[in-house]
């Protein structure tokens, strides 16, 4: 059904086909998962007819079946058969849709097998994957149940005198405990380091009066969550108490502007408004939010240039953040769905300031 969809969007812009490599597209269309094909060309080509067929390894003559697939052994040319297969749906000599993350080696061995003229399938597949229909939502909403039961574990743990990648760790481990897995590597960035957004846990032992920011994820079905909250140990520095405040108060106002026919940037200038306002501008470093569902960053962003118009299904954060050089930093994230017109929560775990 995804595939035929697919198909008729592709014939609707003028595309002649498309090579799909594994991934979050390959799993999309297909239902089928392969975790990771290595050097192994592995290829879904699709036509606008919605014809359809796969090369792939040996190695995955037990998970691929009843779809139309060639397998190829070690020792044999793969670009020949998939050369083939591509004559057979019509796809050599034309404007094909390549998967955005593909291998460059096979794009440049499949290059020198047939003629194309390749484009981005991110072309299309955003336009098909941003919106999510009710099955979807229903696992992304379960793999937000796991992160928020993953708090409010962390909160009944001896965190003082733990390493940030003891906890990380730890939080990865109740993670995998509830869910198929991460949907990325926790984050865990207490005192100083919490003005580095994407800071990598280290051996700094987490202490009295830090401010830690805790940012991880699930997956369910393939779904992701991504949620942060940050978490003070004892009583924190004033002047990031005031941080968090005005932190709190620009996610609420961020999710309180999602609307269906908002443009993205709208919720981002509402949060980054209410950051300015109080004089963090330039602490503010990123964009406000990011489309989740398959992929843990997908479309719709939700930045300042964003125009993209908020519709019904669309699944995306709201993380707003103050990072201070040698103080430390504050994010507060949630994962947000447009529903019957609004935004809802599907991350709901406590937001206000928690003092251990």
């Amino acid at each position: 059904m995804r595939i035929e969809k697919f198909a008729k969007v592709m014939k609707e812009r003028d595309f002649d086909g498309a090579l799909i490599s594994p991934g979050s597209n390959f799993y999309y269309l297909t239902g089928i998962r392969i975790h990771e094909a290595g050097e192994r060309p592995t290829i879904l080509a699709v036509n606008p007819k919605g014809d359809f067929h796969i090369l792939a390894p040996s190695l995955y003559e037990n998970v691929i079946e009843d779809v139309p697939v060639t397998f190829w052994r070690d020792g044999e040319n793969p670009y020949a058969k998939l050369a083939t297969i591509m004559h057979d749906l019509s796809l050599s000599d034309g404007k094909l849709l390549i998967e955005n993350t593909m291998r460059a080696d096979w794009l440049i061995e499949i290059s020198r097998t047939v003629r194309m003229r390749p484009y981005p399938l991110s072309i299309v597949m955003k336009e098909l994957r941003m919106r999510k229909d009710d099955d979807e939502i229903r696992l992304m909403e379960r793999a937000a149940k796991v992160v928020d039961e993953v708090f409010n574990e962390i909160l009944s743990w001896d965190l003082v005198g733990m390493t940030e990648r003891e906890l990380a760790l730890k939080i990865e481990l109740a993670i995998r405990e509830r869910s198929d897995g991460i949907s990325f590597e926790p984050i865990v960035a207490s005192g100083e380091n919490g003005a580095n957004p994407h800071h990598e846990p280290g051996d700094r032992k987490l202490r009295k009066g830090d401010m830690v920011v805790l940012d991880y994820g699930a997956k369910w079905k393939g779904y992701c969550s991504d949620i942060t909250r940050t978490i003070a140990l004892g009583q924190p520095d004033e002047k990031l108490i005031k941080i968090y405040e005005v932190v709190w108060e620009a996610q609420e106002n961020a999710f309180q502007t999602v609307r269906e026919g908002v443009k993205a940037k709208e919720v981002d200038r509402a949060a980054r408004d209410t950051i300015a306002r109080a004089g963090y501008g330039k602490y503010f470093t990123h964009r406000t939010g990011h489309g989740l569902g398959l992929d843990v960053h997908e479309e719709p962003y939700i930045g300042p240039t964003e125009e993209t118009v908020l519709e019904n299904g669309m699944t995306f954060t709201i993380e707003p953040g103050i990072y201070v050089p040698s103080l430390g930093g504050v994010r507060i994230e949630d994962d947000v769905v447009v529903l019957s017109g609004r935004g809802k929560r599907l991350t709901k775990a406590e937001r206000e300031l928690i003092v251990l």
